[in-house]
């Protein structure tokens, strides 16, 4: 894989010197937000991770390779360019070979930071099984990936349009664990408490690292879900924010919305029915499991010593 492989100055310094560093998604930036939100929320992000003492690895798919890091010049592209391809585990080989821009997908953010020798990975939340997904059989990569891949993903949650319930059981069939960071409940994205506890709940980064530690000195394979609830002041209740989802949903079905598409459709067409606070949450969310992936990527190193 090597050939395929690109770091960043500030990434290969990292490796050599084997400082902690966080992944982070380029999906978000091309597909989750948009312009200059994306943008100004990536280059934010980034710098939340160095100020807590970890080195951020921004993974995006760029001439034929999987970018490992992303200068200026590079984030503008994958947070203003249209064409931006969403890359996920089946989409990587197409991607490399014919030399397109692609923005990674959790799952595919997962892949190049392993291949990378990378463990943690900050985003906003992770995919899952979608509504009706008993009828469709939309289920995200992202919930195999998590049982394969050794990456522990710190997120909201799952996204709050997808249902929770038969995410949970599948990542449990998984054999993932979900940890709560500071919670009992599992959060639900832009709200905090979706209804459904966590298998369990800890409490310091040291706590997640030591956990983390002991399943991959066992050869337990695959990642972990740390759910971390976004911060109070920028949470929307969950009741308010489902009665918008279920009204968005009608809308993706009238569309003939389906596949890759559903989850930009839903995220924009929330964005639009709250009046923007979803963005806002959105935007505060990911900020807040930067600053915890970083810390718990500290503690690793720690452990790791």
């Amino acid at each position: 894989m090597k050939e395929y492989m690109s770091y960043s100055e500030e990434v290969t310094y990292a490796l050599e010197h084997n400082l902690p560093i966080v992944a982070l998604e380029t999906t978000i930036i091309s597909h989750g937000m948009p312009y200059p939100q994306n943008r100004e929320t990536a280059t934010e992000v980034e710098q939340i991770i160095r100020d807590h003492g970890a080195v951020p690895a921004t993974i995006g798919f760029l001439d034929g390779n999987i970018k490992v890091g992303l200068n200026a010049n590079e984030l503008e592209e994958f947070a203003t360019n249209k064409d931006v391809a969403k890359v996920s585990r089946r989409d990587i080989p197409y991607i490399l070979s014919s030399r397109k821009i692609g923005a990674a997908t959790v799952a595919a953010t997962m892949i190049g930071a392993q291949l990378a020798g990378i463990h943690m990975f900050a985003t906003g939340g992770i995919g899952g099984v979608h509504r009706e997904g008993e009828i469709t059989w939309d289920v995200s990569a992202d919930l195999t990936e998590l049982a394969q891949t050794n990456v522990a993903v710190v997120c909201a949650g799952c996204k709050s349009i997808l249902d929770i319930g038969r995410t949970l059981e599948y990542l449990e069939t998984c054999g993932v664990p979900v940890v709560g960071y500071q919670t009992q409940s599992f959060p639900a994205f832009y709200s905090r408490d979706s209804g459904f506890a966590v298998q369990t709940s800890m409490e310091s980064p040291e706590t997640v690292s030591a956990m983390l530690h002991t399943k991959w000195q066992m050869g337990l394979k695959g990642g972990a879900v740390i759910a971390n609830p976004i911060p109070m002041l920028d949470a929307i209740a969950y009741e308010e924010i489902e009665d918008i989802i279920v009204q968005a949903m009608h809308e993706a079905n009238k569309h003939g919305i389906s596949g890759k598409q559903v989850t930009p459709f839903m995220l924009a067409k929330v964005k639009e029915l709250t009046g923007g606070k979803s963005l806002a949450a959105n935007i505060a969310l990911v900020k807040n499991n930067a600053k915890l992936a970083a810390q718990i990527a500290v503690a690793l190193k720690q452990n790791n010593k």
